[in-house]
């Protein structure tokens, strides 16, 4: 990617002082225009480059150029090399040498104190190779099918032209043009099965992705909850909930009060609790709870 190239370049012209055009663009496989247009590219940046004609002459940048005395500034440094080392930390790309030769660059002695992986427990390499399937898909703009199970409990075959690639909230999605719907739609990655990448490809620019935030046709339903969780059941409360909404009782106990979304996931994730959580408010959610409950008995009473 270009980002890469003009960090390296940057690094190979401190390193080596001076450097031809034919040599940079052997060392990057690409052509003499591109390397020019990288320097170009530079130059209008700020970065202090100048070029020689004749013997003994080439690329070089001056003496006494130091990056982090340019416009970036010590925080953006920062944010550049955490970027970085989240990505390298996925496994998904190889930015090792890329982040030691900005912490070079930046004078930062110590680029490994933080440690991102975004696959699931137990689920590393099956998860890292499936996102891996999907990322090329993404950047080689090939068709993809998969099947995937909906919250009405049917699985229904998927063929869709990928487009991007998100994480939030905790998970990996990607946002595709869907050919069955004809139109776009977001898919959780971990419940994308048997994904299969096709020789078909599209034309990218065809495609613009609605903002994934207007996706949701409407704002959910909320309920004011007033929940009582057991002292055993901390790491989870505040796994869960914001500081903000947690009263630590005498006795230990906490005492939440929380605005949630009032659908079937409610119900799983108090649920999700087992006894650990007792609902005081409202009653209505008691109830639904109860029943829930009374039905999860009754499916083992034949054991």
């Amino acid at each position: 990617m270009q980002i890469y190239r003009l960090f390296e370049i940057i690094y190979i012209l401190l390193d080596k002082k001076s450097i031809t055009a034919n040599e940079l663009a052997a060392y990057f496989e690409v052509s003499k225009r591109t390397i020019l247009r990288d320097i170009e590219a530079l130059t209008m940046a700020g970065i202090p480059i100048y070029t020689t004609r004749g013997k003994g002459g080439g690329i070089s940048i001056l003496d006494s150029f130091i990056l982090n005395k340019t416009t970036i500034s010590e925080e953006e440094q920062n944010q550049i090399l955490i970027a970085l080392q989240s990505l390298a930390s996925t496994q998904h790309i190889n930015a090792d040498n890329i982040i030691s030769k900005l912490g070079t660059l930046f004078s930062k002695t110590d680029t490994n104190w933080i440690e991102v992986d975004f696959s699931r427990w137990g689920k590393s390499e099956e998860d890292n190779e499936k996102f891996e399937l999907l990322k090329n898909a993404v950047i080689e703009k090939r068709s993809i099918s998969f099947a995937y199970p909906s919250s009405y409990g049917e699985t229904k075959n998927r063929t869709v032209y990928p487009l991007k690639l998100i994480f939030k909230f905790a998970a990996w999605y990607i946002q595709a043009y869907c050919l069955q719907k004809e139109d776009y739609r977001t898919f959780k990655v971990s419940r994308m099965l048997q994904v299969k990448v096709s020789e078909e490809s599209f034309a990218g620019q065809d495609f613009t992705p609605p903002f994934i935030e207007t996706e949701n046709v409407s704002s959910p339903v909320l309920v004011h909850l007033k929940l009582e969780f057991s002292a055993e059941s901390a790491y989870r409360v505040y796994d869960e909930f914001d500081e903000k909404d947690i009263q630590k009782n005498k006795d230990g106990s906490f005492t939440v009060i929380k605005d949630l979304p009032n659908d079937d996931w409610l119900l799983g994730f108090l649920l999700s609790f087992g006894t650990a959580v007792r609902v005081m408010e409202p009653q209505n959610v008691r109830e639904t709870l109860r029943k829930q409950a009374e039905n999860i008995k009754k499916l083992y009473y034949d054991l």
